[in-house]
């Protein structure tokens, strides 16, 4: 479903590659989470996959489409398949979490119908349905990182890139956000998680691709942070 071949980025005036001659392939419907220590190269593989930085040198692929040479008009397509969920939630402070969730889906072009049915049942997935007229600052830390999951998967995306979600969380609520990772996993959705935290990986107890300096160091088909 998603293939780096032998990827490298290096960034202009950098002394080092972010990333050195990458190469992994992620199947549809796998949990993956990326570890490695801060300036491993983790968000630079992000950024690449979403096309907001395109690759020094090798190729990614998105099934059969090359990241890399997408045009501008491309790109937006292919983020509508890719649903993203970062540290710092980027939710709009004037929406109430039902009104975040149906801008999403207005703007892929939903129907309001498709919103009054879809908002409420994926808050609910996302245990925030008594919380739908909040606006985010009446909502805490963990619950602003569920709502932006929810956004994330309301239309319905073929994988979720979860990038550092936890970051900014105590650890109750990291469990939670990663038990609904989980739960939106065993409905059918890839996830790509990347982190920093090793109790998060062992909890999961699925495929880990570890870097460490911009290179691949291990990848363990039902692995643990081991650095």
């Amino acid at each position: 479903m998603i293939r780096f071949e032998n990827v490298t980025k290096i960034y202009p005036n950098a002394g080092e590659p972010s990333l050195e001659d990458v190469s992994f392939e992620i199947k549809e419907g796998e949990f993956v989470s990326i570890v490695g220590h801060s300036g491993a190269g983790k968000t630079t593989l992000v950024k690449l996959l979403l096309g907001e930085e395109k690759p020094t040198r090798g190729n990614i692929f998105f099934e059969e489409v090359e990241v890399g040479k997408l045009k501008p008009s491309k790109l937006t397509n292919l983020r509508r398949r890719i649903g993203t969920v970062f540290q710092d939630f980027r939710l709009l402070p004037n929406k109430t979490a039902y009104e975040n969730i149906a801008f999403a889906m207005e703007s892929a072009g939903k129907t309001d119908e498709e919103i009054e049915s879809d908002v409420p049942h994926v808050l609910d997935l996302v245990d925030l349905g008594s919380k739908a007229f909040h606006f985010p600052h009446q909502l805490s830390g963990g619950e602003k990182q569920r709502l932006s999951i929810a956004r994330a998967i309301i239309n319905n995306p073929e994988v979720v890139v979860a990038d550092e979600p936890t970051g900014n969380l105590d650890p109750v609520n990291t469990y939670e956000v990663v038990h609904i990772l989980k739960k939106i996993n065993s409905l059918g959705t890839t996830v790509i998680l990347t982190t920093h935290n090793k109790g998060v990986v062992d909890a999961i107890h699925k495929r880990v691709i570890t870097l460490e300096d911009g290179k691949v160091i291990r990848d363990d088909e039902k692995g643990k942070y081991i650095i």
